[in-house]
């Protein structure tokens, strides 16, 4: 992989510049984002993004962005970016000479006979954001800041209401907040500054791709005045960007010191280390969660089991107890046998019938790395009786299994698996009924708790449970398999099935106790080879079909009628790479190391650093969705913990 570097000539073109994002995190669920260009095209955009626990549990904007402007022999360059109606204003990219992700986000302007590079990089455990600016060409240039603020969730726009902005003076800087039960904001500079009193409304800021996606696009933002200090050459300046007021002394060392502990980015396995941290944060009162994707995804149930091996077991230095702190934050919400879909507490809903399926593939992954079968059933017993008790016996959604062991569940109106789009109230892809990735979790489940069971010496849960899985494997094969077609059924209810192939089967072949046989297995994979596999994922279905759609474009209705029908999506490679070595073991090492590496320029794209959550389902491929998506990295983690594997194999 090349370094992720991006030149003057891409920096100034705005619709190059605008079209990449950089992400910056920290360990609560901060974050700080914008463009290369550094305009911000998104309302989730923002220099200073962090939660606000003691309103709820989402992420909100309170510092948009910090224009800065630098006065060169008296004359004055904004180096800011906002899109007003029909027009970009200033055009601060312009001066733009570098982007270089190296370790941390690093710009380099270049004006008139001055070189200034701007840094920025979270503290560690704490809501504070460090931005430093460095002159390093000219002698002394008059640096002038002017935050913009709309303290409002980053799912909505802020309006101006010209209330008064009460802005209280702080050591070298200034402190406020625009709204009542908010953190305030503190933004101080390592060097004494002038406070210029301003406040205004800054008007009908624009978003691009709101725009584009057929969202409300526009909105007010509010500066309190000006920030103004000079800046020699050798002399850095720090700004510090925090919900407290900190100390300004030494920042300059604090920031050198916390940088020189980072790790270069120099190849694909030093981004998606980095990229995966972004997703574990600590709550207030929670514990430790994982969000789905960044920007605009919260704490979804499914997707945190999915990602969560990849995001602590199969790291360069695993954390098998960060794994299990997880695992328990999750269960706090468990009800009636299912885990949560999205949302904590009393927000919480439970409209996902994979998700407590997907826990047991989890603690599944903890228990090899740990060897642990006995500890975990003695630790997750309670737990693990719950679930399985309710699935069987039946709870919402109608979720029950049947006398033959399979699994049925769902009503027409509601998507309870990961193909989850609804239009019109009705779900895109209706799989009510039995469908094949749930009833595969399901023997997997039942077989693991066996294992555990039996290895704790827990004889009356294995009497209970021991003659279903033997059953549902046969069932299982009646009702999905055909032998001419050579492939499973996607779902099945009443007397029909529906044959859309679709990547769904994979997760047949991939898991450890697998309800397949070698031979369906090597079948099913060679087919969804042939049709799902491009260079960035597995199409959610075959370009054969007539509802396939090729392309994530148009306003929420257009792109959720696309999401799952055709759309590649990064994640499934690791099931398919893992029912590959579960088929053919080290013969699949040429196909694994072709798909890794496959994402070494895909790093550069889109958000750069990490890896998106979809693409089209059509060349180019060009990756949409969220910038950086949980699963979608973890899973590229996991494939590259078993080519390692299988290299070990191999020799």
């Amino acid at each position: 992989m090349k370094e992720i570097y991006f030149n003057r000539s891409f920096l100034t073109d705005f619709e190059q510049s605008s079209k990449r994002e950089y992400l910056e995190t920290n360990t609560l669920g901060a974050y700080s984002s914008s463009t290369l260009s550094g305009g911000n095209t998104r309302k989730y955009h923002g220099t200073f993004v962090v939660r606000q626990p003691q309103i709820d549990h989402h992420s909100y904007v309170l510092l948009n962005s910090l224009h800065e402007t630098i006065c060169v022999n008296h004359k004055n360059y904004e180096l800011g970016v906002h899109q007003h109606p029909f027009t970009l204003q200033p055009k601060g990219h312009q001066h733009l000479s570098s982007f270089r992700l190296n370790k941390i986000p690093a710009f380099v302007y270049d004006l008139d006979g001055v070189k200034i590079k701007k840094e920025l990089q979270f503290s560690p455990n704490k809501n504070q954001l460090l931005v430093r600016y460095t002159l390093h060409e000219g002698d002394v240039v008059r640096f002038i800041l002017k935050p913009f603020s709309s303290f409002r969730k980053i799912h909505s726009l802020r309006t101006s209401n010209y209330q008064s902005i009460d802005v209280r003076e702080v050591e070298n800087g200034v402190a406020y907040t625009m709204e009542e039960g908010f953190d305030t904001l503190h933004i101080q500079t390592s060097k004494k500054n002038e406070f210029i009193p301003n406040g205004y409304w800054h008007s009908n800021v624009e978003y691009l791709e709101e725009l584009n996606r057929g969202y409300d696009f526009s909105e007010d933002v509010y500066s309190v005045g000006l920030l103004s200090v000079e800046l020699k050459k050798g002399e850095p300046l720090i700004v510090s960007i925090s919900t407290k007021e900190e100390e300004v002394v030494q920042l300059d060392q604090v920031f050198e010191n916390l940088l020189q502990s980072k790790k270069e980015l120099l190849s694909i396995d030093a981004c998606l280390e980095k990229a995966a941290d972004q997703f574990i944060s600590r709550t207030l009162d929670q514990g430790v969660e994982v969000c789905a994707g960044l920007h605009w995804f919260g704490r979804w149930g499914r997707d945190t089991f999915l990602s969560l091996p990849g995001l602590t077991l199969y790291r360069e230095h695993p954390q098998p107890a960060l794994c299990k702190e997880v695992l328990k934050t999750m269960l706090q919400d468990l009800k009636n046998g299912l885990l949560t879909n999205t949302g904590v507490g009393n927000a919480a809903r439970y409209n996902s019938a994979d998700a407590s399926l997907w826990f047991f593939w989890a603690l599944q992954e903890y228990v090899d790395l740990t060897n642990s079968a006995a500890e975990t059933w003695n630790d997750f017993k309670k737990y693990i009786v719950h679930i399985l008790d309710n699935y069987k016996e039946g709870t919402y959604y109608n979720i029950h299994m049947k006398n033959n062991g399979l699994l049925y569940g769902g009503q027409e109106e509601v998507a309870l698996t990961w193909m989850d789009a609804i239009v019109d109230n009705k779900p895109v892809t209706p799989r009510a009924g039995y469908t094949v990735e749930l009833n595969a979790l399901w023997y997997h489940s039942i077989v693991f708790s066996l294992e555990m069971a039996i290895a704790a010496g827990d004889d009356e849960f294995v009497k209970k449970w021991q003659d279903i899985p033997a059953s549902l494997k046969q069932a299982f094969k009646e009702m999905f398999w055909d032998n001419e077609k050579g492939y499973l059924a996607d779902a099945c209810k009443d007397d029909e099935k529906d044959w859309s192939f679709r990547p769904n089967q994979v997760f047949a072949t991939s898991l450890k106790h697998s309800v397949c046989d070698q031979s369906m297995s090597i079948s099913i994979l060679n087919q969804v080879k042939e049709k799902l596999l491009t260079p960035r994922g597995l199409r959610t279905l075959s370009k054969e079909d007539d509802k396939y759609i090729g392309k994530y474009k148009g306003d929420q209705k257009t792109r959720d009628f696309s999401y799952h029908q055709g759309i590649v999506w990064p994640w499934l490679l690791g099931h398919f790479a893992q029912g590959f070595i579960k088929a053919i073991g080290t013969e699949a090492l040429p196909l694994l190391e072709q798909i890794y590496h496959g994402f070494d320029d895909g790093i550069h794209d889109y958000g750069v650093g990490s890896i998106a959550e979809i693409y089209d389902g059509d060349y180019p491929f060009q990756a949409k969705g969220t910038i950086s998506q949980a699963w979608s990295v973890s899973e590229l983690l996991r494939i590259k913990a078993m080519i390692k594997q299988l290299k070990y194999r191999s020799n």
